[in-house]
């Protein structure tokens, strides 16, 4: 369904109780009664968990996976998948300059792309209610897939030009996966760009900034929208780059202080974060989670432009009683304003 984004966005910033907007994809596996192996195998099945995660939950949007291991396949690397955890990058498909130059850009389709696409395509004529982002890997995150995490961040000094070249290789990539994502009718693209958050301010400067930027240049428009998430914690450090992306909006991890970020973005751009996934939603209680989400709130909702939500992707095996007091805890925050 097409949607005017930047009214929506502006319509979240100044409405005075705001939904929450977790990025809540993965724990549809337990509605679904299925495995996350089946579950990033199977368009129809990715379309229905979409579809009743809306279904059970007042979420501002539906969240696509964030399963940040579609792109690098697409590129040749091995996964690891399993039944109850999000599939993970198995070693490094580039070694040297040699083969970052022989490094060959996929197709959009290539290995489970055209799959994700297809299971967007789907899940936009069942959710009408509320945008659907879809979801995809950020640029030097996705480089970092395939030069390996911690080879990387050596690279980035000893080796700049492989990685930049890598960089255009995979930034190419992504701005034709978003525009599919966008010519299938997504109302925008969650683009996760962690790894980036473990760079100095000057190193994502250089390797981050520029090739998010061409992204977002490529695919945003009044109809279609990017969230750049990043949860490492140098983010506050290097958010005068982080802007210069552009994007519609930005979504913050739970490594940092949510009300030490704030202060930093512009009054008139929403900005997301973060409640902890890992501590919370996985293995909390319904009323730590309350605790936890109140505290968040009470900390940042002073703020017109903050809008609730998990730190990062839910883990698929998060229970779903803490899922719905997360809710719930928004609920009552709003409501204790009305008595």
């Amino acid at each position: 369904m097409k949607r005017d984004m930047r009214k929506w966005l502006e319509d979240l910033r100044i409405n005075p109780v705001k939904k929450a907007m977790p990025i809540l994809s993965f724990p549809a596996v337990q509605l679904l009664g299925t495995s996350v192996k089946e579950l990033i195998s199977d368009s129809d099945r990715q379309a229905r968990g979409m579809q009743l995660v809306a279904q059970r939950t007042d979420a501002a949007a539906a969240v696509s996976l964030m399963d940040l291991s579609v792109e690098a396949e697409c590129f040749g690397s091995k996964i690891r998948v399993s039944d109850r955890e999000v599939p993970t990058v198995m070693g490094r498909i580039v070694r040297d300059e040699e083969e970052a130059r022989a490094l060959e850009v996929p197709e959009v389709g290539s290995a489970r792309s055209g799959l994700y696409v297809e299971a967007i395509r789907k899940a936009v004529e069942r959710i009408t209610d509320r945008p659907v982002f879809a979801g995809a890997i950020g640029p030097f995150s996705l480089a970092a897939r395939l030069l390996d995490v911690t080879e990387i961040m050596m690279d980035c000094y000893d080796e700049p030009a492989m990685v930049h070249m890598v960089l255009e290789k995979a930034t190419a990539f992504l701005i034709a996966y978003c525009k599919a994502y966008k010519e299938a009718g997504a109302n925008g693209i969650v683009l996760a760009e962690p790894v980036t958050g473990l760079l100095s301010p000057a190193l994502a400067e250089e390797f981050s900034g520029p090739y998010v930027k061409q992204v977002v240049d490529a695919v945003q428009d009044d109809y279609f929208s990017v969230i750049y998430h990043n949860c490492g914690n140098n983010t506050i450090q290097m958010i005068d780059s982080i802007l210069e992306t552009g994007a519609a909006a930005y979504h913050f991890g739970n490594a940092i202080h949510m009300e030490q970020m704030l202060p930093h973005i512009p009054a008139h751009t929403v900005v997301m974060g973060n409640v902890d996934p890992a501590s919370e939603f996985l293995h909390g209680t319904p009323d730590s989670i309350r605790k936890a989400t109140r505290q968040v709130m009470e900390a940042c909702c002073s703020y017109s432009n903050f809008v609730i939500s998990s730190g990062c992707d839910i883990p698929p095996m998060s229970k779903w009683e803490n899922i719905d007091a997360f809710f719930e805890a928004v609920k009552e925050y709003y409501d204790s304003f009305a008595d």
